[in-house]
């Protein structure tokens, strides 16, 4: 298989197999005008099998939607075939509107219009919770 590098874009590498989709459809890379390839279980010395997210244009990604789906990807930003930046992702101490708290007494399921906000609660397990009920995020 034969995909072509890119000359001016993002390059989202060290996703966890079967997570390019996930990151596709919450960045709404769909929604582009350009070319976005994903590449799906490619194989890697490091983590096996993995996804790889090639945005053909230049944009503004939001780090904390990927953070918060791989936090081990790595952004990597392209400029006339040369890479200028690499960014490591983490996770974010605060989520907004990124899921759906499932508590059904929590506020958020009664006024529809509220954020869904969820805070880093335990970094090693990944674990956040709603603002408004606590509930922990599964």
């Amino acid at each position: 298989m034969n995909i072509d590098s890119i000359k001016n874009g993002i390059v989202i590498d060290h996703i966890q197999a079967k997570k390019g989709m996930q990151i596709y459809e919450a960045l709404k890379l769909q929604d582009l005008d350009c070319s976005v390839a994903i590449i799906t279980n490619a194989k890697s010395k490091k983590m096996g099998r993995k996804d790889i997210i090639k945005i053909d244009q230049a944009m503004e990604i939001n780090m904390d939607v990927i953070g918060f789906i791989e936090p081990n990807a790595t952004i990597n930003m392209v400029k006339q075939d040369k890479l200028v930046n690499k960014y490591k992702v983490k996770l974010p101490e605060k989520i907004v509107n990124l899921a759906k708290c499932q508590n059904p007494r929590c506020i958020t399921s009664i006024e529809r219009d509220l954020d869904q906000i969820f805070t880093l609660t335990d970094r090693e397990n990944q674990v956040y919770r709603c603002q408004y009920c606590e509930m922990s995020l599964k």
